[in-house]
């Protein structure tokens, strides 16, 4: 009979010990490149957003409002009146006192209380399913959403001349999305941004108590997205669809040249979006999101 041993040969460890090095370096090449992708298309936004200024004729930013008001909204009085208008201070405006840090706190901070909030709430689903529920009400869209619905735009101080118009384009296009886009509208991150930096000031000024933010923020946040009101993402879903039916998509980018995205589904053109937007995964998101409103009708013509 042979004995068992702990380890083989010494042949063994060293594949495992290569197959381990090769994936470490995968992962650390899928996110350097997410990295890169990420901060390449930030700087392209800014790029851009820079030539429009310059190509328009812009007015300055409306005044902002006393900030007296929003401890009204908030149902909640500043013990140090600094961290609430540091809250609601864009690097624009002052470089050195501005919302950045309490911003990174607050993300933090909600994130934990969404999961909280909604672990105790959902006994039944699975982690999967609450790390969708949770990124759908925490996200850039969520979030700009309280901050127009509470009126917390009027009161950032600012020196972005753009940001008032796509404000404005933004709460437009929400008309047509009651609860969620689903990423088919283009979000202006600063007002996201805020309602992330007055719940980190919140948490300093109260003293880290994370239940007296939630008993502030929760009703702010209303309403909050549920598993029947979560939807699926538009390119998510097509891809879905297409599976069952056994469907072969491909998305044509042509971004650079055109600012166009194609949707093919079997080689047959089903979805196009064209320049309507500064946001190469919004422009991909409705090309989805159009492909999906035709692909019925093909579907019962076969």
């Amino acid at each position: 009979m042979k004995e068992n041993t702990p380890i083989d040969s010494p042949k063994k460890v060293s594949q495992f010990l290569m197959l381990l090095h090769f994936f470490l370096s995968h992962v650390y090449n899928l996110i350097t490149q997410n990295l890169t992708s990420f901060f390449s298309s930030l700087i392209k936004e800014e790029k851009q957003e820079e030539e429009e200024e310059s190509n328009e004729e812009l007015l300055p930013p409306p005044p902002p409002r006393n900030l007296d008001e929003v401890e009204t909204i908030l149902g909640y009085e500043f013990k140090n009146k600094c961290l609430l208008e540091e809250a609601f201070t864009h690097t624009t405006y002052n470089k050195n006192f501005s919302y950045e840090r309490l911003e990174l706190l607050g993300d933090a901070v909600l994130n934990m209380l969404v999961t909280k909030e909604q672990f105790f709430l959902y006994q039944d689903l699975g982690p999967g399913l609450l790390t969708w529920l949770r990124a759908a009400n925490v996200d850039s869209e969520k979030l700009a959403r309280v901050a127009i619905k509470h009126g917390f735009h009027h009161y950032l101080r600012h020196n972005k001349p753009l940001l008032h118009k796509r404000i404005n384009i933004f709460m437009e296009e929400i008309l047509e999305y009651p609860l969620h886009s689903n990423g088919l509208v283009e979000v202006p991150k600063d007002l996201a941004d805020i309602v992330e930096s007055i719940i980190g000031a919140v948490f300093i000024d109260c003293g880290n108590s994370v239940d007296t933010v939630w008993r502030i923020f929760e009703r702010l946040l209303e309403p909050l997205i549920d598993p029947d009101t979560l939807k699926t993402h538009p390119v998510t879903e097509l891809y879905n669809v297409c599976q069952k039916r056994h469907k072969k998509v491909k998305f044509v980018d042509l971004w650079e040249k055109s600012r166009t995205f194609l949707v093919l589904v079997d080689n047959k053109l089903v979805g196009k979006s064209i320049h309507d937007t500064r946001r190469k995964d919004i422009l991909q998101n409705r090309a989805a999101k159009n492909a999906l409103d035709n692909i019925g009708k093909i579907f019962s013509s076969e």
